[in-house]
């Protein structure tokens, strides 16, 4: 009878055991080693990165902007060879390298998120705001000295206060410029064209 009941005992005890084991998990986890004599410790396995929001308003600020852009690439290369005011070409060269670099940073935002990635040119048929007119384009290719540098101010504040237009109608729309870094760009370009704006309508006063 004695050993019947150790043989009981140790039947229940093994029973309430199995019961008691915590269920196996599939679930990742991480396990960092103690120091020397401490126990291992589990640590929970880190949250899955979020994937960055954006919304078609933004796709589509970010498309348009890159003809923006590639205007005002477009006016400096005809500021090259039609002026030989020295402060006019630091500004071209001022707005030559801070677009282009903008435009390469809006093509990759753009292929990250999967989206069309429009080519670096200014499209006749689908004018942003503040972007010249074909005519304008050709009024401002065929001057030169003075009355270029003047049409030249003239249609570069235009073209950065539309921009500015731009970032305006963006941040109008719900959810907008969530993402980190179209925020950034969206706030560089506002805070940058408004002091460009600025420098330009000195320059343009002194001429006049």
């Amino acid at each position: 009878m004695r050993v019947a009941a150790v043989l009981i005992v140790g039947f229940l005890s093994a029973v309430g055991c199995t019961k008691s084991a915590p269920q196996a998990s599939n679930a990742p986890v991480t396990v960092q080693p103690g120091a020397p004599g401490q126990p291992s410790k589990t640590l929970a396995a880190a949250p899955a990165p979020k994937a960055p929001s954006f919304t078609e308003g933004d796709v589509k600020f970010m498309q348009g902007m890159i003809g923006h852009h590639a205007q005002a690439v477009e006016m400096v290369e005809l500021l090259k060879t039609r002026t030989k005011r020295e402060q006019m070409q630091l500004l071209g060269k001022r707005i030559e390298i801070s677009q282009n670099d903008e435009i390469k940073m809006m093509q990759r935002w753009l292929e990250d998120r999967g989206q069309t990635v429009p080519m670096a040119m200014a499209h006749e048929g689908m004018l942003m705001p503040g972007m010249l007119t074909p005519a304008e384009m050709k009024t401002l290719a065929d001057a030169k000295g003075p009355a270029f540098d003047t049409l030249f101010l003239e249609g570069m504040i235009k073209h950065h206060g539309g921009a500015l237009v731009m970032v305006k109608e963006l941040m109008a729309h719900p959810r907008a410029a969530e993402d980190a870094a179209l925020f950034q760009f969206a706030s560089d370009v506002e805070a940058d064209q408004t002091m460009e704006i600025h420098r330009m309508e000195g320059m343009l006063a002194k001429m006049k």
